[in-house]
Parts: structure tokens; sequence; C-alpha cells
């Protein structure tokens, strides 16, 4: 197994400032148990027995819970956890903790946790549970947090639509040895402010590629070592990714679909993402289209990316 391909290095989220009310005994007690996170976030993911790897994951999480019952832990960035996601939402109401544990090449299992930020700086804290083996239809269904879709976030957009607010996300998901998938997901909070994810969000035409509609998410599947783009783009305003093609002319099997040089997006109208089948008018060749800077390099390895 290849350690450095799982080790995910979230960089594009947005840090939290350390807050006032945050006093200084619990930032240093946070920093240290930050640096113990950091370790048994690491060992999780590169360890070399499988059964350590679950261990790790177990501690870790245990000790990233009684971190957060720190008072207003929200306003702590843990970021020495290299392996795990913090993404921030855009208005600062919660951020979503995500990472993945691998049993071997054909199996991944994500989890997570999405952490309210509270006014009185108590711990307001939804875990992720991820049923994805469990399910024959991912993009079926709306879901709670405790039937959620395991994926890694790596971008979030806010939309608002008659004053509801929409977050969607970005996800990763090394799925097995095949295949890799990304996905769309809408998360909304409801009248309980309990998570809410998926929904009627996307509209498209049916085609061979797609899931065949309707859909409570988006799923953009490809070969393994394909290196396949899906993200957002500020200057378009518009969720841009790549057309993909089966390179043996079998597209009912995901694990054959690859680039082809032409792209597709989304664009967000009356609170749908709307599908736009082809977004130039020709194919351009690499490196010529407007495109969302690439996240993975040909493993599956999250890229660095220069802070401004």
């Amino acid at each position: 197994m290849n350690m450095l391909r799982y080790i995910f290095i979230f960089l594009l989220f947005i840090p939290a400032a350390v807050n006032a009310q945050l006093s200084n005994a619990d930032f240093v007690s946070l920093k240290s148990q930050d640096d113990t996170l950091a370790y048994y976030s690491y060992k999780m993911v590169t360890d070399s027995i499988a059964e350590n790897r679950f261990e790790y994951d177990s501690i870790f999480t245990r000790k990233l819970v009684q971190a957060l019952r720190t008072p207003y832990s929200f306003d702590y960035p843990f970021d020495s956890i290299a392996t795990v996601s913090r993404l921030y939402a855009p208005d600062s109401t919660f951020r979503i903790f995500t990472w993945q544990l691998q049993k071997d090449e054909s199996y991944y299992r994500q989890k997570g946790a999405i952490q309210i930020n509270t006014k009185d700086g108590s711990l307001k804290l939804f875990p992720l549970i991820d049923i994805s083996d469990f399910t024959s239809a991912p993009t079926d269904s709306v879901r709670s947090n405790r039937s959620w879709i395991g994926a890694i976030y790596y971008n979030i957009v806010m939309k608002e639509f008659k004053r509801k607010k929409v977050y969607t996300l970005f996800g990763y998901d090394d799925n097995d040895f095949m295949s890799t998938r990304k996905w769309l997901e809408v998360l909304t909070f409801n009248a309980n402010g309990e998570p809410v994810f998926g929904g009627n969000y996307f509209t498209y035409k049916d085609d061979e590629l797609k899931t065949p509609q309707p859909v409570s998410r988006f799923l953009f599947e490809y070969k393994k070592d394909a290196r396949s783009r899906l993200n957002y783009d500020p200057e378009m305003d518009m969720i841009v990714f790549d057309h993909l093609i089966s390179e043996n002319n079998e597209p009912q099997k995901k694990f054959t679909l690859i680039p082809d040089g032409d792209y597709e997006a989304f664009k967000w109208q009356n609170g749908k993402w709307v599908h736009i089948d082809k977004l130039f008018n020709q194919s351009l060749q690499d490196g010529e289209a407007p495109r969302p800077e690439p996240l993975y390099d040909n493993n599956g390895k999250l890229l660095k990316k220069d802070s401004d």
C-alpha cells in the first residue's frame, strides 16, 4: 500500500481566528491535545496493519470528542491534524471533520462529525455514520447524519433560496481498487437545527453516464487512475467537471470512464443546480480552459495549494 496516497492534507478550509472567548488556559490545553490528535490521525492512515489502523482511529475519535468538549473549541482550528479534512461553512455557522479509514484496497469507510458554532461555546456535535456499504442506491434518498453517504469533503459553496441557506459539499471517496468517486452533496438544516443531506437540487437530462433521475445527490465516478476534476469555479460561478467517456465503449462500467477534454457544469438557478451539457463550444487542450485548479495528483493525493 502506498502510504503517501492516503495522507489527505486539507488545504482549502477557512481557518477561524482564535476568539477572545477561548481562554488562554483552554487554548494551551487544546494545543497539547491537537499534538496528540495529530499523532493518532497520522497512524490511523499510515500504519501497515489494518487492525492497528482501526485501533488508532478509535482512539483518535474519542480524543477528538474530548477536545471538542472544551468551551468555545469551535474557535480552535486543529491545524496539526494533517490527515483529517476540517471544512468551515462560509458563514462560520458550523464546520465538518471528515476522514477515511482503509481496511484494504477494496474497502474504505469515511467518518466524520459536524460541529455547530454555538453562542455559549457548548458542544453541539452530530456524528456522521457512513452507511454506504449497506445501500445499493446511494443517490436515491434524503438522509440524516446517521445514514450518511461517506466522503472526505474538500470544498463547500453556500447559496440561498427563499431565505434558506443551502450548502453544497464536494466530496472524495477512494471507493475501491477499480474506481474513484466524487460527490456533490447538498446540506441543509431542518427546523430543529439537525443536518439534512440531499434533496431535489440537481437538474439534468438522463444519459448513459449519469445516475437516472430523480437523484438526491450527484455521483461522479471514474477509472481509478484517471485524473478527473469536479470543483466550483468562483469566476464563472459554476460547478465545473470533466465530461467522461468509456475507454472501451462500455459506459455502464464506471471503472472504464476517463475525461475526453470537454467540460460540463452546473449553474445555480432558482434553488437548483441546473446542468450545462457543454461548457465550451469546442474541445480544448489541457490547460487552455478556465477549469478548477487540480486537487489531486495521478495517485489520488491532495496537491498542496500555496496560500495567497
